[in-house]
């Protein structure tokens, strides 16, 4: 449900109807990147605040600083907010913006990925390193060489590798480098150098990363969605092309790459035979949650598997005042997810 639906909603009533609350509710929290590290689940969050921004469709209100990291024991547990993890005052190239985020475990380290805007104006992705799951996280001195954009994933495969996957339109500036280099004109227009409703939508990239999971080992490479027949989704399909929020999976065998469509808020899949796809478009995971945003993650825990994601309830529809959740999700015996609908009747 988009923000200029909310003007009617009894959010006592939405609330008994939802599928799941709030994991935390004495900050503002979204975007949760789940991972299970040493038998217990950690969340990744974006810290949402009110920092008195205008809302546009540039994003300018979700003007988030820090990252908490988030534990529980099981899905049902209490969740601990460990604290402060990384602030942008300690990353020396990033200026603000610390948008969704995401984490990964190697050889005892732990790295914290995390899209800020640098003092250009333009979205990098950086890494910081840790020796806990809760850091805290010590930065590189520079954003990863060749990131741009935002939302990054990191998955790792069975065979030990670790691939990046990241995007995002709009505010997330993906459409700014159709070229391979940032486009700075008309930059207050947030739908600038989006392709034609008749043309193939923009894709999201992938990268493979180093062994020490600091830099891409290759240029990243676009991922592509395709539907029944083979054919790239066009950038007029809304309701199923890519927007923003990546993320991989694999089950069965299978590759799940999901995603948000942004602005028509749905959580879709394609599902594909490689990390690098092509991926052929699977349905939805998630029907629209309150609030204009919809961002998620796909974790395995105990065998079961889980979509943690994020709606506005707590905030009574703020945008950009969100609260994440974890709900069970099915895949069936053909492979296709079940649709989750947030909220009952």
């Amino acid at each position: 449900m988009p923000e200029e639906s909310i003007d009617h909603i009894d959010f006592n009533d939405l609330n008994k109807r939802a599928i799941s609350q709030p994991i935390v509710n004495h900050i503002y929290t979204a975007d949760p990147s789940a991972h299970v590290f040493n038998g217990k689940i950690y969340i990744y969050p974006s810290h949402d605040v009110d920092a008195g921004e205008a809302f546009d469709d540039l994003g300018s209100h979700f003007a988030m600083e820090d990252y908490h990291v988030i534990s529980m024991d099981n899905v049902d547990s209490e969740s601990i907010d460990h604290g402060v993890a990384l602030h942008v005052d300690d990353v020396a190239w990033a200026e603000k913006q610390m948008w969704a985020p995401d984490a990964a475990h190697k050889d005892g380290k732990y790295y914290l990925y995390f899209p800020a805007k640098a003092y250009d104006g333009i979205f990098r992705i950086g890494v910081a390193v840790g020796d806990s799951p809760t850091g805290p996280f010590k930065p590189q001195p520079e954003a990863i060489k060749g990131s741009f954009s935002i939302d990054p994933a990191v998955f790792e495969d069975d065979d030990g590798s670790y691939y990046m996957y990241f995007g995002g339109l709009w505010g997330g500036q993906l459409q700014r480098w159709r070229n391979g280099t940032f486009n700075k004109e008309e930059l207050d227009n947030p739908t600038a150098h989006i392709p034609e409703d008749n043309e193939p939508a923009l894709l999201p990239f992938v990268a493979k990363m180093t062994d020490d999971l600091l830099e891409f080992e290759e240029k990243p490479k676009e991922i592509e969605i395709v539907d029944e027949q083979g054919n790239l989704l066009l950038s007029g399909d809304n309701e199923r092309r890519f927007f923003e929020a990546a993320w991989l999976h694999k089950h069965n065998g299978k590759y799940y790459f999901s995603y948000s469509t942004g602005d028509t808020h749905f959580i879709c899949y394609a599902v594909g035979d490689s990390p690098y796809g092509p991926f052929k478009y699977g349905g939805r995971i998630l029907n629209p949650v309150v609030g204009w945003t919809s961002h998620h993650s796909v974790c395995k825990v105990e065998n079961q598997w889980y979509l943690f994601y994020h709606d506005s309830s707590l905030s009574e529809g703020v945008t950009h005042l969100r609260s994440i959740k974890v709900a069970k999700i099915t895949h069936n015996k053909d492979g296709s997810i079940q649709t989750l609908d947030p909220y009952k009747g």
